[in-house]
């Protein structure tokens, strides 16, 4: 009986599949989670690329129209221009709770020879991170600044006008987390845009000196809520 029954699960070859099956399974699903966990990276990383450009772009555009002087810019503006790359796909990545942007107005020094300087910069974002391009007023005492962007590659502005200069920088959020993700969790990019029509290059100023809107300051780590709250 015995050797009858031995007989028989030898010549059984049901279970042959599931075996396999069970044996590769560990690595399909290994691969399939990496190449979700791909293509999750990139899609994250085209949407940080759109909203620095977003942004830049739109800096490059605010301000009252006026047929008599040039463009003023206001605090307001500023923080309307962030609230909407938050609207326009912030909030899928939680950009502002999870990253940083940094705006930067680059200008030529006043009656120098086409000296770079920063004029002013303005920060959101919790993620403590200091632009890798310059600060607020570098450039500006000597000239020694070669302008923005990557070593080699700097974007410069031009007399009476203004670059509109966005850096962000953003942690990324695992979908699956290790061993799948990837070693370096941060999401860069950045985008220039001159100014589209003359703008006053005093500064950025308060419609309601009474009754100012809120800085957006790069000594600040806060989400978006601290520029948008009434």
């Amino acid at each position: 009986m015995m050797l009858r029954l031995l007989s028989r699960l030898r010549r059984n070859t049901a279970g042959v599949a599931m075996t396999e099956f069970a044996l590769t399974f560990p690595f399909i699903l290994g691969v399939g989670l990496m190449g979700a966990e791909v293509a999750n990276r990139v899609l994250v990383q085209m949407k940080v690329t759109q909203l620095a450009n977003l942004i830049a772009d739109n800096a490059s555009r605010i301000g009252d129209q006026s047929m008599i002087e040039d463009r003023k810019i206001y605090e307001g503006d500023i923080n309307d221009l962030f609230f909407g790359a938050e609207l326009q796909g912030g909030q899928s990545i939680d950009l502002f709770t999870h990253g940083r942007v940094i705006l930067s107005s680059l200008e030529v020094v006043p009656g120098s020879d086409n000296q770079q300087f920063i004029n002013w910069q303005r920060c959101v974002g919790l993620k403590n991170h200091a632009s890798s391009y310059g600060v607020e007023g570098d450039g500006e005492s000597a000239d020694t600044f070669p302008g923005m962007g990557p070593v080699g590659e700097e974007v410069i502005a031009f007399e009476d006008e203004a670059v509109m200069f966005v850096e962000i920088s953003y942690d990324y959020q695992s979908l699956v987390g290790e061993p799948f993700t990837f070693d370096d969790g941060e999401v860069r990019a950045i985008a220039s845009y001159t100014v589209r029509a003359d703008r006053d290059l005093s500064g950025i100023q308060e419609r309601n000196p009474g009754d100012p809107d809120p800085v957006a300051r790069c000594d600040i780590f806060e989400d978006i809520g601290y520029i948008t709250a009434d």
